[in-house]
């Protein structure tokens, strides 16, 4: 069974940086699609990042300042984030496609395998 365990949540000012940490276990190799998502209190889980073989997509509104990338270990991914904003406040969730498309998807419901999320709190 596949699981993700999310990791480097936490509280930061406006402007700050973080870099969010997910570990995939349960299937070797493990080459999977995999993205980020993030779910604001009292609204729908958005799209962050993604990246499938060697490719990556990003939401408009984190282009330029979030950056996916998988680990030598290919079960690792991570996401840097730089200049957060308040707005980005929320639990950030790791997932993993159930195979490795050609392009990253940028859909939820493309997703099967999830995490518990990890709290990212910006504060002004």
């Amino acid at each position: 069974q596949v699981r993700l365990e999310e990791s480097g949540g936490g509280s930061v000012q406006a402007g700050a940086s973080l870099r969010l940490s997910c570990v995939g276990s349960g299937r070797s190799p493990f080459n999977y699609g995999m993205g980020w998502f993030r779910q604001i209190p009292g609204k729908e889980r958005e799209f962050v990042a993604s990246i499938s073989n060697g490719r990556t997509a990003y939401a408009e509104v984190v282009k330029g300042r979030f950056t996916i990338s998988r680990g030598s270990a290919r079960n690792w991914v991570y996401l840097q984030m730089n200049s957060l904003q308040p707005e980005e406040t929320a639990v950030y969730y790791c997932a993993a496609d159930s195979v490795s498309p050609p392009y990253p998807s940028v859909h939820l419901g493309d997703y099967r395998h999830w995490g518990q999320g990890t709290q990212v709190t910006v504060s002004s």
